[in-house]
């Protein structure tokens, strides 16, 4: 039990800003499991985010909306948004190559491209916020997280890491049956709510991980943020379907 304790700690550590304390260097074993509660992890950051939206009831929706933004960010410290201009400086000055970028990629410095993604991002997510929030329909916000964190885990447990070495490496050592058994249960119940808000995001993971095949023959952190990043603006997206 405690192992699996550390290994929730160590998924909430690496996916957040959240302060946690481990009881030591998280070994193989841990990090792989970890994996696990990806999903575990997006359904407490849906909560907190759906709790401000709640507090702030009565705020104009635009306010509302920035707000709960800000909170996104401060959870997630831009990590997931770096992954997002990364990948996007890459793909556009890789030019089809894919060493070179890789290459890109790899370099902490955000160029043009990365920087108007972030905008893009940004603003198009602040956009759906308002959107939902002005109609206080709350359930979209709360499945964003939880679905952007499930595709990271499928696409870590479903694709070869694009480097030869990395931390990403010891996840592939993760046990699948759980973690399938978590995507069935999220199929059924988005299905069950609104089939928008499960086929747009299931349709935008295929692309993604198809294109990340065709140019990297993999995956890399910075891939998988950004996968994150786009899934939950989907499932905002659809959420606009059910006002």
């Amino acid at each position: 039990m405690k192992g699996h304790w550390q290994s929730f700690l160590c998924a909430l550590q690496f996916l957040t800003m959240i302060p946690v304390r481990l009881s030591g260097m998280p070994d193989a074993v841990t990090q792989a499991r970890a994996l696990l509660y990806y999903p575990l992890v997006g359904l407490l950051l849906g909560a907190l985010l759906v709790s401000l939206a709640g507090l702030s009831q009565g705020l104009p929706a635009g306010v509302q909306a920035t707000l709960v933004l800000l909170l996104w960010c401060a959870l997630t410290g831009g990590l997931h948004l770096d992954g997002l201009a990364d990948s996007a400086d890459g793909w556009m000055g890789g030019l089809g190559d894919r060493e070179r970028t890789l290459q890109i990629m790899k370099d902490p410095h955000v160029g043009a491209t990365g920087a108007l993604a972030m905008m893009l991002q940004l603003l198009l997510k602040w956009s759906l916020l308002q959107a939902l929030l002005a109609e206080q329909l709350l359930w979209p916000l709360m499945l964003a997280p939880l679905v952007g964190r499930c595709a990271a885990q499928w696409l870590l447990l479903t694709t070869p890491y694009a480097r030869p070495q990395g931390i990403a490496q010891g996840l592939q050592q993760a046990p699948r049956t759980p973690v399938w058994l978590t995507a069935a249960v999220l199929t059924w119940v988005l299905l069950g709510s609104h089939p928008l808000l499960v086929l747009l995001p299931l349709l935008l993971f295929w692309w993604l991980r198809r294109q990340m095949l065709a140019r990297l023959q993999g995956y890399t952190g910075d891939t998988a943020g950004a996968l994150i990043e786009l899934i939950e603006v989907a499932v905002l997206g659809a959420g606009l379907s059910l006002i």
